[in-house]
């Protein structure tokens, strides 16, 4: 199944945290804070102006993104977890980065 988001809105995969700290502690899945990264994996077509325009989005498939705590809506597509949010959620897309990405 294809999912393709309407208006203005993103699908995104979160990015998952570190399961150690620096010290090498292994955090519980319960202790974790749910990580604000993530990655686009589908976008809508845009949204509308007053006259009928078509506003495209400014995000792409593949930007890594950071976005608020408590953003988007939480479903399952195909057996995996993602998020569906609007483009104005998404607080800025994460340029150059060389960290490895890890799908959630």
């Amino acid at each position: 199944m294809k999912f393709r988001p309407l208006h203005d809105r993103v699908v995104v995969k979160r990015i998952t945290a570190d399961q150690k700290t620096a010290g090498g502690i292994i955090i519980p899945d319960t202790a974790q804070e749910k990580p604000s990264q993530g990655e686009i994996v589908a976008v809508g077509p845009g949204g509308r102006d007053e006259a009928g325009k078509l506003i495209p989005i400014d995000l792409r498939v593949g930007d890594t993104i950071l976005f608020g705590k408590w953003s988007g809506t939480e479903v399952k597509i195909n057996g995996e977890d993602l998020l569906i949010m609007k483009e104005s959620d998404v607080m800025g897309v994460i340029e150059g980065t060389t960290a490895k990405k890890k799908a959630a």
